[in-house]
């Protein structure tokens, strides 16, 4: 009875863990197509600035990657906390719904802390080219990026582009 209790038993584990196995790919991770399609994602934006002698800033989109995962939380747009020459990075669809609007402070103008005997001190720096980045919880129907300089006469368009 043993040796046929034996003989049916451990067939069957052996054919149900080669049927788990089917179920892995490559990477180890159990097949869903259902997460393919609605895979969390984070977005990079990475952008470089320029003071110009005439005029405006100059902002160029140095690259965009996707990550996999999720933002543990979003920034919330506070227009209040936002200073003069503070940039707001606004992410919309082809239409103009906006799905994602953030306050980067002033590039150009940065706050640096340096180490003195009276303890730490904070000391603004002004730069004539500047990098900063953002990111976003991604979506296919972010389509156009935009970037605008708060001013004392309102907000100044510096970059629109198409994603």
């Amino acid at each position: 009875m043993k040796n046929l209790l034996n003989f049916f038993i451990l067939p069957t584990f052996i054919f149900c863990s080669f049927l788990q196995m089917n179920d892995l790919n490559i990477g180890g991770s159990l097949k869903d197509e259902n997460f393919s399609r609605d895979k969390n994602q984070i977005g990079y934006l990475f952008f470089k600035v320029e003071k110009t002698k005439s005029g405006p800033e100059k902002i160029t989109l140095e690259s965009k990657k996707l990550a996999d995962g999720k933002l543990k939380s979003t920034p919330s747009f506070d227009r209040n906390s936002a200073g003069i020459g503070d940039f707001i990075i606004s992410l919309t669809d082809a239409n103009g719904k906006e799905f994602v609007k953030q306050i980067v402070e002033d590039p150009l103008n940065q706050n640096m802390e340096s180490f003195e005997k009276e303890g730490i001190s904070r000391h603004k720096v002004s730069t004539e080219a500047a990098e900063f980045s953002i990111r976003y919880s991604h979506s296919a129907e972010i389509q156009v990026v935009k970037v605008e300089k708060i001013t004392n006469a309102g907000n100044q368009l510096l970059f629109n582009q198409k994603l």
